[in-house]
């Protein structure tokens, strides 16, 4: 079953703060997969979660990538405090335990994380015939207008300044 596409261009509001958090691992040695896969199978359990507690974690979606050796995922928070708090919730930590004791500052894979918290206004998108994608699929999804044409005209753009002008 294919994910239903939206015709036509499509952005979405940016009223709310945001935080995107992108999170990944690299497999540095390959063969060492008694090393890695522990690292890549405690993922699935924590996004379960996430996507079965959304409203009371804060979470509001996320992308994965898979390449030939590092992962990503991009998540979008409702805000650093929920972020920060699932970071110590239970599941999570028995992950980071886990990789401490069994990996620490062994080569064979690595983990990253990056935060950036955005303030309203200060992002746009775009969707061309697309379906709910990114902050599409984590904000309110709605047609482009006049009032939002340009990447200009979308950023900064909350009920309080929108107007009508083409300038």
């Amino acid at each position: 079953m294919s994910k239903q596409i939206y015709t036509g261009r499509y952005t979405t509001e940016n009223q709310e703060d945001i935080v995107v958090f992108i999170i990944g691992m690299r497999i540095n040695r390959r063969l060492a997969l008694h090393k890695w896969l522990p690292v890549f199978q405690s993922m699935p359990g924590m996004i379960k979660e996430l996507y079965t507690n959304k409203d009371e974690l804060g979470f509001l979606s996320m992308e994965s990538y898979f390449g030939l050796r590092t992962t990503v995922m991009i998540q979008y928070w409702r805000s650093t405090e929920d972020l920060l708090a699932y970071a110590r919730n239970e599941k999570h930590m028995k992950a980071w335990a886990n990789f401490n004791k069994k990996i620490g500052n062994n080569d064979a894979v690595g983990i990253y994380h990056e935060t950036y918290k955005i303030n309203n206004g200060d992002y746009e998108s775009i969707y061309g015939n697309m379906p709910l994608y990114g902050l599409g699929k984590a904000l309110k999804h709605i047609p482009v207008t006049k009032n939002r044409n340009s990447a200009r005209k979308r950023l900064h753009n909350t009920d309080a300044n929108v107007t009508t002008s083409t300038s």
